[in-house]
């Protein structure tokens, strides 16, 4: 599993030009799926994001996460993370779980993500979707799983 996180004032989705999701501070998290992806893959996502000290505390420090801000989280699929560009100029995807099982991992990480307490509004699974966001800082990263660092 990947995720390129974004810290952000405010981020929003749309698709056909109506906004389906927002957020104001938070993060915005445009995440990818294998195949092999597991419980724990997700499980380990889930409190990787939520412990990100990328927020700034009183002296303007990145030493603050999401649960200690009170943000918000906006998690979109985006299995272009997954794109091998090593040979040629058109992308393979190869590396991408299939939409079948994208979906499912995507709607179980949601939940993940839910139960925790946090605010957690989505993308659209499979749609064209406009995405729109002030990056704060500008802060973004590229997260991981340990399974993907080991492939």
């Amino acid at each position: 599993m990947k995720a390129l996180v974004q810290r952000v004032s405010s981020a929003s989705v749309s698709v056909d030009r109506r906004r389906v999701s927002s957020i104001g501070d938070g993060l915005l998290a445009l995440v990818s799926f294998r195949e092999e992806d597991s419980p724990e893959d997700l499980d380990w996502m889930r409190d990787k994001l939520l412990g990100l000290r990328v927020f700034p505390d009183r002296d303007g420090l990145m030493n603050l996460s999401l649960t200690q801000t009170g943000g918000s989280i906006l998690v979109v699929s985006q299995f272009t993370l997954h794109a091998d560009t090593r040979k040629g100029k058109r992308p393979s995807f190869i590396g991408a779980a299939s939409p079948d099982t994208a979906r499912i991992l995507y709607r179980v990480f949601i939940e993940k993500l839910r139960e925790t307490g946090v605010t957690v509004e989505e993308g659209v699974f499979g749609a064209h979707m406009d995405v729109a966001l002030v990056n704060s800082g500008p802060v973004t990263i590229m997260v991981d799983s340990p399974s993907e660092r080991r492939k």
